[in-house]
Protein backbone atom coordinates (compact mmCIF):
# COMPACT_ATOMS: atom_id res chain seq x y z
CA UNK A 1 0.00 0.00 0.00
CA UNK A 2 1.15 3.49 -0.79
CA UNK A 3 2.67 5.45 2.12
CA UNK A 4 2.04 2.67 4.65
CA UNK A 5 4.99 2.36 7.02
CA UNK A 6 5.98 -0.87 8.76
CA UNK A 7 8.17 -0.96 11.89
CA UNK A 8 9.79 -4.05 13.39
CA UNK A 9 10.05 -2.60 16.90
CA UNK A 10 8.03 -0.16 18.96
CA UNK A 11 11.15 1.95 19.50
CA UNK A 12 11.33 2.67 15.76
CA UNK A 13 8.06 4.61 15.83
CA UNK A 14 7.97 8.37 16.34
CA UNK A 15 7.65 9.72 19.89
CA UNK A 16 4.01 10.80 19.44
CA UNK A 17 2.96 7.32 18.29
CA UNK A 18 4.81 5.67 21.19
CA UNK A 19 3.11 8.04 23.64
CA UNK A 20 -0.32 7.23 22.19
CA UNK A 21 0.47 3.51 22.34
CA UNK A 22 1.28 3.96 26.04
CA UNK A 23 -2.02 5.82 26.60
CA UNK A 24 -3.96 3.17 24.63
CA UNK A 25 -2.35 0.42 26.71
CA UNK A 26 -3.46 2.24 29.88
CA UNK A 27 -6.98 2.50 28.44
CA UNK A 28 -7.01 -1.23 27.65
CA UNK A 29 -6.59 -1.78 31.39
CA UNK A 30 -10.05 -0.22 31.84
CA UNK A 31 -11.74 -2.50 29.31
CA UNK A 32 -14.82 -4.45 30.34
CA UNK A 33 -13.99 -7.68 28.54
CA UNK A 34 -15.51 -10.31 30.80
CA UNK A 35 -16.54 -12.52 27.90
CA UNK A 36 -13.65 -12.44 25.44
CA UNK A 37 -10.86 -11.46 27.90
CA UNK A 38 -9.54 -9.42 24.93
CA UNK A 39 -8.91 -5.92 26.26
CA UNK A 40 -8.62 -3.23 23.62
CA UNK A 41 -7.51 0.34 24.13
CA UNK A 42 -7.49 3.26 21.73
CA UNK A 43 -5.93 6.69 22.02
CA UNK A 44 -6.31 9.55 19.62
CA UNK A 45 -4.68 12.92 19.41
CA UNK A 46 -6.45 16.10 18.45
CA UNK A 47 -4.84 18.95 16.55
CA UNK A 48 -4.19 20.88 19.78
CA UNK A 49 -2.41 17.92 21.44
CA UNK A 50 -5.40 16.77 23.50
CA UNK A 51 -5.44 12.99 23.97
CA UNK A 52 -8.72 11.07 24.20
CA UNK A 53 -8.78 7.39 25.12
CA UNK A 54 -11.32 4.62 24.91
CA UNK A 55 -11.61 0.96 25.91
CA UNK A 56 -13.83 -1.80 24.64
CA UNK A 57 -16.95 -2.51 26.64
CA UNK A 58 -18.58 -5.89 26.19
CA UNK A 59 -22.20 -6.71 26.87
CA UNK A 60 -23.87 -10.11 27.27
CA UNK A 61 -25.84 -9.16 24.18
CA UNK A 62 -22.80 -8.87 21.90
CA UNK A 63 -24.31 -6.40 19.39
CA UNK A 64 -24.59 -3.89 22.24
CA UNK A 65 -20.83 -4.01 22.90
CA UNK A 66 -18.63 -1.10 21.86
CA UNK A 67 -15.13 -1.15 20.40
CA UNK A 68 -12.40 1.01 21.93
CA UNK A 69 -11.88 3.01 18.75
CA UNK A 70 -15.50 4.10 18.59
CA UNK A 71 -15.56 4.95 22.30
CA UNK A 72 -12.57 7.27 21.76
CA UNK A 73 -13.93 8.78 18.53
CA UNK A 74 -17.39 9.46 19.95
CA UNK A 75 -15.90 10.92 23.14
CA UNK A 76 -13.73 13.25 21.04
CA UNK A 77 -16.78 14.35 19.04
CA UNK A 78 -18.81 14.96 22.19
CA UNK A 79 -16.09 16.76 24.15
CA UNK A 80 -14.19 18.57 21.36
CA UNK A 81 -16.53 18.84 18.36
CA UNK A 82 -14.51 21.52 16.57
CA UNK A 83 -11.07 19.91 16.83
CA UNK A 84 -9.61 17.66 14.19
CA UNK A 85 -8.10 14.25 14.89
CA UNK A 86 -4.47 13.88 13.80
CA UNK A 87 -3.69 10.30 14.86
CA UNK A 88 -5.41 7.23 16.29
CA UNK A 89 -3.70 4.21 17.87
CA UNK A 90 -5.28 0.88 18.81
CA UNK A 91 -3.71 -1.84 20.99
CA UNK A 92 -4.87 -5.03 22.71
CA UNK A 93 -3.82 -7.32 25.52
CA UNK A 94 -5.21 -10.27 27.45
CA UNK A 95 -7.18 -9.42 30.57
CA UNK A 96 -4.61 -9.05 33.35
CA UNK A 97 -1.73 -9.37 30.88
CA UNK A 98 1.13 -6.95 30.32
CA UNK A 99 2.22 -7.81 26.79
CA UNK A 100 0.46 -6.27 23.83
CA UNK A 101 -1.25 -8.56 21.35
CA UNK A 102 -1.69 -7.98 17.64
CA UNK A 103 -4.90 -6.10 16.97
CA UNK A 104 -6.37 -4.31 14.02
CA UNK A 105 -9.63 -2.43 13.85
CA UNK A 106 -12.80 -4.22 12.80
CA UNK A 107 -14.64 -3.20 9.65
CA UNK A 108 -17.24 -1.24 11.60
CA UNK A 109 -14.58 0.85 13.33
CA UNK A 110 -12.80 1.41 10.03
CA UNK A 111 -16.05 2.75 8.56
CA UNK A 112 -16.56 5.08 11.54
CA UNK A 113 -12.95 6.31 11.32
CA UNK A 114 -13.42 6.97 7.64
CA UNK A 115 -16.53 9.05 8.22
CA UNK A 116 -14.77 11.08 10.91
CA UNK A 117 -11.92 11.67 8.49
CA UNK A 118 -14.35 12.62 5.74
CA UNK A 119 -16.26 15.01 8.01
CA UNK A 120 -13.13 16.80 9.17
CA UNK A 121 -11.84 17.01 5.58
CA UNK A 122 -8.37 16.02 6.71
CA UNK A 123 -6.69 12.63 6.99
CA UNK A 124 -5.40 11.23 10.27
CA UNK A 125 -2.79 8.54 10.81
CA UNK A 126 -3.77 5.14 12.21
CA UNK A 127 -1.29 2.91 14.06
CA UNK A 128 -1.85 -0.77 14.91
CA UNK A 129 0.10 -3.95 15.61
CA UNK A 130 0.11 -6.63 12.92
CA UNK A 131 -0.26 -10.39 13.41
CA UNK A 132 3.53 -10.76 13.21
CA UNK A 133 3.97 -8.24 16.09
CA UNK A 134 5.18 -5.43 13.85
CA UNK A 135 3.76 -1.93 13.99
CA UNK A 136 2.02 -0.48 10.99
CA UNK A 137 1.21 3.16 10.39
CA UNK A 138 -1.41 4.07 7.82
CA UNK A 139 -1.47 7.62 6.41
CA UNK A 140 -5.25 7.76 6.65
CA UNK A 141 -8.40 5.91 7.61
CA UNK A 142 -9.15 5.76 3.87
CA UNK A 143 -6.09 3.50 3.49
CA UNK A 144 -7.76 0.99 5.83
CA UNK A 145 -10.95 0.78 3.83
CA UNK A 146 -10.49 1.21 0.09
CA UNK A 147 -13.66 1.55 -1.99
CA UNK A 148 -15.45 2.73 1.12
CA UNK A 149 -19.02 3.83 1.59
CA UNK A 150 -18.93 7.57 2.27
CA UNK A 151 -21.53 10.27 2.99
CA UNK A 152 -21.63 11.23 -0.69
CA UNK A 153 -22.86 7.69 -1.47
CA UNK A 154 -25.93 8.32 0.70
CA UNK A 155 -26.54 11.69 -0.94
CA UNK A 156 -26.28 10.15 -4.40
CA UNK A 157 -28.86 7.53 -3.50
CA UNK A 158 -31.41 10.23 -2.64
CA UNK A 159 -31.37 11.71 -6.13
Amino acid sequence: MKDVQLYDQLEELDQESRYLIHKAKEAAGHAHAGYSKFCVGAALMLEDGTVITGANYENASYPLSMCAERVALYAAAAQHPDKRITKLVVVAKKKGGKDLLPATSCGGCRQVMLEFESNQKKNFEVVMQTNDHKWIKFPSAQALLPYAFLPHNVEASRK
